[in-house]
């Protein structure tokens, strides 16, 4: 295997860990900022080295049609290519079954897409993918799964967890660089506990470098997603990294890491951005609200990022609806407040103060105690006790939406 994975401090099922990779030794938990087709818009990747960035998501649909993997493995692999010194990780194709599925057949062969660049079909199998991520170079690859969303119910999902577990066997086959890239297993099957628990026996009798916890974030109710998550994180090898796929709003990733999870990825910071809104540790601050032509505060005071110790909140309404400088600033820092979170999640782990950490969090977002019912059952499994920070008997909406663009007051 191409990675050591080495627990630094715990509290109950938190862990915070050294995850050795070729190109950097990171620490967790860590998010990893997406990068479609080899860039974060707006930043350039010394920009991403300033703010802590340890590992960049790539695409392989995408970039296997622009440039075209054997471009890029004749340029010396993504790396080099796009010139970052640090991690990658290259997803294996398979989300875009949900997100292009107007666009997708899928059969026990692979997927055939329609490209969106040329409309021609292009046909996508385990050991393609593979070959694929294998040319592309990154440290981490994943494999090839059928992907369901979570909302779906019916024997489809069990199709898709069986036909997961098959596939998984056809990536290995094909993976021809096991020695410098880490070929990751992704557990599906839904919101059903017994599929889940199959689909995480098979994969970890394979052995692999790490795991991922795939299928969620589409949709469900957050009571499913954090129980799914726990099941999951319980099940899996301790001594191997645990990934949560699609997962990027602070709040779920602090839950995820008191359950045991150990890395994250998702578009939302960056994409709110270039919506006009910025990540605060009391939710979000929209920028484009008219209240903030005049503000000459900070977007964070508490934020050392570049762009609140030089702009104001005025300035950046300003550039927000008329310049792409302002999707630039707020992407730089969204994603600065993303590394911050985790470099506060890994510390306050390793230096035994978790609680103190989560508390602290949920009081800023939820000043008036109204902590999400669904986020004091995850703490209670968890062994965190908040009830200093969340009033009796809370009971928000569970919905997606409900927590994560909880608002500023002014």
């Amino acid at each position: 295997m191409a990675l050591r994975f080495e627990i630094l401090g715990r509290f109950n099922r938190a862990r915070a860990a050294q995850l050795i990779l070729p190109h950097y030794e990171c620490q967790t938990p860590l998010f990893m900022p997406v990068g479609t087709q080899g860039t974060i818009k707006g930043l350039t990747t010394h920009q991403l080295e300033d703010i802590g960035c340890q590992i960049i998501l790539g695409n392989t649909y995408h970039l296997a049609l622009r440039p075209t993997s054997e471009l890029i493995d004749d340029l010396g692999g993504l790396h080099k290519f796009m010139n970052w010194p640090r991690a990658l990780l290259t997803d294996s194709g398979g989300f875009q079954m949900v997100s292009l599925l107007h666009l997708a057949d899928i059969t026990e062969k692979g997927v055939t897409f329609q490209s969106p660049v040329d409309g021609k079909p292009m046909l996508l199998t385990p050991e393609e993918s593979i070959q694929i991520q294998n040319r592309i170079g990154a440290d981490i690859i994943m494999a090839l799964d059928d992907v369901v969303k979570t909302t779906i119910t019916g024997p489809r999902i069990e199709e898709a967890m069986y036909r997961t577990l098959r596939w998984i066997d056809r990536c290995i086959a094909a993976h021809k660089r096991p020695h410098e890239q880490n070929l990751f297993g992704i557990v599906q099957g839904g919101l059903d506990p017994v599929l889940r628990d199959k689909c995480v026996r098979g994969l970890v009798e394979r052995n692999l470098p790490g795991y991922a916890i795939g299928g969620l974030a589409g949709g469900e109710d957050k009571d499913s997603f954090w129980r799914v998550v726990a099941q999951c994180t319980a099940a899996l090898p301790e001594h191997k990294p645990r990934y949560v796929m699609g997962v990027g709003y602070p709040l779920d990733i602090v839950v995820c890491s008191a359950l045991g999870a150990d890395m994250y990825d998702c578009v939302y910071p960056t994409r709110t951005a270039r919506f006009g809104t910025a990540l605060v540790p009391e939710g979000v601050l929209r920028l484009k609200h008219k209240v903030m032509a005049d503000d000459m505060r900070p977007i964070d005071p508490s934020c050392d990022c570049m762009v609140c110790k030089t702009y104001t909140r005025a300035y950046i309404h300003c550039l927000v609806t008329k310049d792409a400088m302002g999707s630039q600033l707020l992407s730089y820092h969204n994603l600065y407040y993303m590394m911050k979170l985790s470099r506060d999640l890994h510390s306050s782990i390793v230096e035994g103060r978790f609680p103190e950490f989560v508390c602290q969090f949920l009081q800023k977002m939820f000043p008036q105690g109204d902590v999400p019912e669904w986020v004091c059952n995850a703490m209670e499994v968890a062994g965190i006790d908040i009830s200093s920070c969340s009033a009796p008997f809370s009971s928000l909406p569970s919905k997606v939406e409900d927590t994560q663009n909880q608002e500023v007051k002014q």
